[in-house]
């Protein structure tokens, strides 16, 4: 187990935290465009709320040596798909470098596959995210595929790089 680097879930307590670390544009820029930019403390409450009403919970606060860093989940996919989990995740700017997600990213893949039942994780990474591809390939993950042009984000076209980890 990491005493480092924690996931737990997140309380309304963390708003001011969740939304000082969010509203960044660095962070938003590797985001989808559903979560909001500039990030204030009503979107971290909101965000907080939903994850409370979780069952089983998908989301979670990261903490790193005793302070909130950033956000991870671990989505539960629909139908056909349920056996898979799409997990995404983010770290504040000021813990960049520390090996938080990869850390964290070893955690949620374990709760996802031992506590969550499922068989396959997978996450969709921009393509000029490289940062992100390392974190998941020191975990395991290989990658699936390119999904050219499949990204609109800031407007522009980017291709997706698909990553993925079997049970």
């Amino acid at each position: 187990m990491d005493q480092d680097v924690v996931l737990r879930p997140l309380e309304i307590s963390d708003k001011s935290v969740l939304a000082k670390l969010a509203n960044n544009k660095k962070i938003w820029d590797n985001l989808r465009d559903y979560i909001p930019f500039p990030y204030d403390e009503n979107d971290a409450e909101y965000f907080i709320n939903q994850t409370l009403e979780e069952n089983p919970k998908q989301n979670f606060g990261i903490v790193y040596q005793g302070e909130l860093c950033g956000v991870i989940g671990v989505i539960l996919q629909q139908d056909v798909y349920r056996k898979s989990a799409e997990i995404g995740y983010w770290i504040g700017e000021p813990f960049w470098g520390n090996e938080i997600a990869t850390r964290a990213v070893r955690s949620i893949t374990e709760y996802g596959f031992n506590d969550l039942d499922v068989q396959r994780i997978y996450a969709a990474i921009f393509d000029y995210n490289k940062a992100s591809m390392k974190v998941l390939e020191k975990n395991g993950f290989q990658k699936e595929g390119i999904f050219k042009n499949a990204i609109f984000k800031n407007g522009k076209l980017y291709d997706e790089h698909r990553f993925f980890k079997l049970k």
